[in-house]
C-alpha cells in the first residue's frame, strides 16, 4: 500500500508531518554547541569551544605592542638598584625557561622552605664555568614558588665592570655582592641570592666536582644576622657537567684579566659552538631555613659568624651527596 492510499483511508484526518526544529541563533557568528545526553541519562553541556587561535595571537600582539609603547615612552618602573620587573618577566625569564625546562629538565625539591613573605638569604653552591646556576635558581623560585617571588642575586665586581653584561645584570635584579646592598634588600623584604664560593666554585676542575670550596670570610652570614633574616641553604646538581673544565690556562687568564681561562671538551676547540652547554640533568633542593633573629646582637662575633657559615656549608655538602644518589645518570631523563 502506498503512502497516499494509506492517507485516503483516514478521511478528515489532517496530514501529519514532523515539525522541523528551528536552527539555533548564532552568537558572534558561531552556532552554539547543543546539549548532549550524558551516560547516566541526564543532559550535560558539551565542552566549551577552544579559543580561536587568531584571537590568541591578536591578544599576544596587543600585549607586545603595549609593552613596546611603555618601553619607548619610559612608562615603566625601575627600583634604586636598577631592577626592571617588567623586562625581567617579559624577556629574560621566557628565554631562561627554555634552558630550565627543555634543556636541563630541572626538578625542584623543598620550595616550601623559601619564605612566602619577607626577606631571606638564599645560599647555594656555585659551579659550571659560567654562572648559569645562578640564573636557573632565579627561574626555579619565580616559577615554582606559590608567590612567584623574584630572587635578587649578588654578583662579583667583574660582572658590573663589563659594559653590556652590567646593564643586563642590573635590569634582571642583580647587584654588587657587598653587605650594605644585601642588608638593604633584605630589610625591604627581598629574597637575596648569594654564592659564597665565588670564582673558586665556578672555575674549579671537573675532577673536583661537587666538592664545596671555601666560603670566604662569612660576610653573607653577617648580613643575615644584622637584619635577622633566615638563611636558606640550597644544593644545585647539574651545573658541574655543562662545561667540564679539564684545565685552566692561568697565564692566558692573567693576560685577559679574568679569574680563569677554562679548557673544556668543546671550548675553545669548537669556537662559539663550545659555548653551548651540555644538556645535563639538574636537581635543585631547598633546605629548611636557619633562623637568625635571635642572634642579631652577635653579628660582629667572628666565632658565631664562622660557626653559622660552617653549618650552611655542611648542609649544602650533605644535600649534594643525597641529590647525586637521586641522579645516577648526569645526562638521563
Amino acid at each position: 500500500m502506498s503512502q497516499d492510499e494509506f492517507r485516503g483511508m483516514l478521511p478528515g484526518q489532517a496530514e501529519f508531518t514532523l515539525p522541523r526544529p528551528a536552527e539555533p541563533a548564532r552568537v558572534n557568528g558561531r552556532r552554539p554547541i547543543p546539549e548532549v545526553p550524558s551516560m547516566n541519562g541526564g543532559p550535560h553541556s558539551a565542552p566549551e569551544e577552544r579559543p580561536d587561535p587568531i584571537d590568541v595571537w591578536d591578544q599576544r600582539v596587543a600585549r607586545g605592542l603595549a609593552f613596546l609603547r611603555r618601553r619607548f615612552t619610559g612608562n615603566y618602573e625601575v627600583d634604586e638598584f636598577g631592577f626592571d620587573p617588567e623586562l625581567n618577566d617579559a624577556v629574560f625569564q621566557p628565554l631562561l625557561r627554555v634552558l630550565y625546562h627543555d634543556w636541563f629538565r630541572t626538578e625542584v625539591y623543598g620550595i616550601e622552605n623559601v619564605p612566602a613573605k619577607g626577606g631571606a638569604l638564599v645560599v647555594a653552591n656555585h659551579s659550571g664555568t659560567l654562572a648559569l646556576d645562578a640564573l636557573m635558581l632565579g627561574v626555579a623560585i619565580r616559577d615554582q614558588h606559590p608567590e612567584e617571588r623574584h630572587l635578587r642575586l649578588l654578583g662579583a665586581d667583574l660582572v658590573f665592570r663589563m659594559p653590556v653584561v652590567s646593564e643586563l645584570a642590573r635590569k634582571s635584579g642583580a647587584t654588587v655582592a657587598c653587605n650594605p646592598d644585601a642588608e638593604r634588600l633584605m630589610s625591604t623584604g627581598e629574597l637575596v641570592g648569594v654564592f659564597p664560593e665565588g670564582f673558586k666554585g665556578i672555575g674549579k676542575r671537573f675532577a673536583d666536582r661537587y666538592k664545596l670550596q671555601r666560603f670566604g670570610r662569612g660576610g653573607f652570614v653577617s648580613a643575615a644576622l644584622r637584619t635577622g633574616t633566615p638563611i636558606v641553604p640550597v644544593a644545585i646538581v647539574g651545573a658541574e657537567e655543562i662545561y667540564p673544565i679539564l684545565t685552566d690556562v692561568k697565564p692566558l687568564a692573567r693576560l685577559l684579566g679574568v679569574p680563569y681561562f677554562p679548557v673544556t671538551p668543546t671550548f675553545p676547540w669548537l669556537g662559539p659552538l663550545g659555548l653551548v652547554p651540555l644538556p645535563s640533568k639538574w636537581l635543585i633542593q631547598f633546605c629548611p631555613p636557619i633562623p637568625t633573629e635571635h642572634l642579631t646582637e652577635l653579628a660582629d662575633d667572628p666565632m658565631v659568624v664562622y660557626n653559622l657559615a660552617d653549618q650552611v656549608r655542611e648542609t649544602i655538602q650533605a644535600t649534594l651527596l643525597e641529590l647525586l644518589e637521586k641522579r645516577p645518570d648526569p645526562f638521563g631523563l
